[in-house]
């Protein structure tokens, strides 16, 4: 191994379950020129009496502040093009950011060594991936999903008709007044008059609704219920209380006829029969759109339980940084700071960061072995395909299509045709898969 510049060395220590250790020597003279710099970024922050600010001398700042006072940023200065030419020196292809573990000296006089963790791509033993057992992939649509849909549309368009006579059914609405009591004293919050109510829907405390079917208009029953224990007032959590309740008046769905007419006033269409079929090819896409989904997860979950892949433990870190980061912007759009949610929820960052590895570990090493599938599997991304991909990227943000492309940078073309190659591994996964026999 040579070196790859006269004042800085690298040698691979270790590789280690896909962690490899890296020691990093860099020169008196390299380190000097960090120093230097990290003097010329920092002199105006200081002030010694005798000199005026940011004329302070280097030897004379770090007598007064300390010898190490520019140490921070000459770490940073010296670390970055050291660790590149490390890189190039041992032919390590990273696939995680560096870990700087320890650094076993650092001075003008002696240069530095870095010792370095960083995660190697590991090595992926694919296993059967062709095959996977998945549900038919063609909805079939039944006459009776089409006929609870039609019935939507009628529920959605029905009139209430206010009954003369008759007594309470499931689904009426119910105009009511009412008093509860708890004992013989009426109860704050327990009163109403001309409460209009939905018999069936859940909205009173349970038993409440039920109890008044089979009343008649015009008179009054006595309704028996028990509070919640989670209720939301404390002096009625748990309590039996007894409701007075007067039923003033009953309305009724009436359901208009399923009819060519009420096709025209309710839709684009002309019939019924034009409806129907509209209606069973919105749900046959649908539902193939559900199927073929989850077509996608059976075909690539058995893709990777039948392969093999240790992932380095810095991969997992390092997602598991990534998700906190975005969970933390998702509270912080709802007013709520971190810190606040680990208060509210009883959990504190170390068990959230530990809970978290489990999917971020699953989510490396389906990445990991789907990439492995489609360059064993030779796909790739037509440039048609990656202006496609560009355009609606383009078109997304409001810019013009061919300036756009121009200012991608190497890396998110990269990401796009990465992106292109999982899906045509994901949809040949699901195509070379088995369809289950149903009986």
């Amino acid at each position: 191994m040579k070196d790859t510049e006269d004042n800085m060395s690298a040698t691979v220590e270790s590789i280690e379950k896909n962690i490899a250790t890296l020691k990093i020597e860099i020169s008196p003279e390299d380190y000097s020129k960090a120093v230097k710099k990290s003097y010329d970024k920092n002199k105006k922050r200081f002030s010694v009496p005798g000199f005026r600010k940011g004329k302070v001398p280097k030897t004379v700042v770090e007598s007064y502040y300390g010898k190490n006072v520019f140490m921070e940023d000459a770490i940073d200065f010296a670390f970055a093009p050291a660790y590149a030419s490390a890189l190039e020196e041992t032919e390590i292809n990273p696939v995680t950011r560096p870990d700087l573990e320890n650094i076993e000296k650092i001075s003008e006089q002696e240069g530095a060594t870095f010792i370095v963790k960083v995660g190697v791509k590991p090595e992926i033993k694919l296993g059967e991936y062709k095959g996977a057992e998945v549900e038919p992939l063609e909805a079939v649509i039944s006459e009776e999903e089409i006929t609870a849909e039609l019935e939507k549309m009628q529920d959605q368009n029905a009139r209430l008709v206010t009954l003369e006579t008759g007594e309470v059914k499931d689904g009426n609405t119910v105009t009511i007044d009412y008093e509860g009591f708890l004992g013989d004293e009426p109860f704050v919050g327990g009163k109403d008059t001309d409460h209009d109510l939905i018999i069936g829907s859940g909205t009173f405390i349970p038993g409440f609704e039920e109890q008044l079917i089979g009343t008649k208009i015009g008179e009054e029953t006595v309704v028996n219920v028990t509070f919640p224990d989670e209720y939301h007032a404390e002096n009625l959590k748990g309590q039996a209380a007894v409701f007075k309740v007067l039923v003033k008046a009953i309305k009724e769905k009436e359901l208009p006829a399923l009819d060519d007419e009420f096709v025209k006033d309710t839709s684009e269409f002309d019939t019924l029969d034009e409806l129907k079929a509209d209606i069973e090819t919105r749900l046959k896409d649908a539902k193939t759109a559900e199927l073929r989904k989850a077509a996608e997860v059976a075909a690539v979950n058995f893709a990777v339980e039948n392969a093999e892949v240790d992932v380095p433990y810095l991969m997992i870190e390092e997602e598991v940084d990534n998700n906190l980061k975005n969970f933390e912007s998702q509270m912080q759009q709802q007013g709520l700071s971190l810190d606040d949610y680990f208060k509210y929820t009883n959990v504190n960052r170390d068990e959230f960061r530990e809970n978290l590895k489990t999917d971020a570990e699953r989510n490396i090493k389906t990445e990991l072995i789907l990439s492995k599938i489609g360059e064993v599997e030779t796909l790739d991304a037509t440039e048609a395909e990656i202006d496609e991909e560009i355009k609606i990227f383009a078109d997304a943000y409001g810019h013009d299509f061919e300036e756009y492309k121009k200012g991608l940078q190497e890396r998110m073309l990269d990401y796009i045709k990465a992106n292109i190659i999982r899906r045509k591994t994901v949809e040949m996964l699901v195509d070379v898969a088995v369809t289950k026999i149903t009986e």
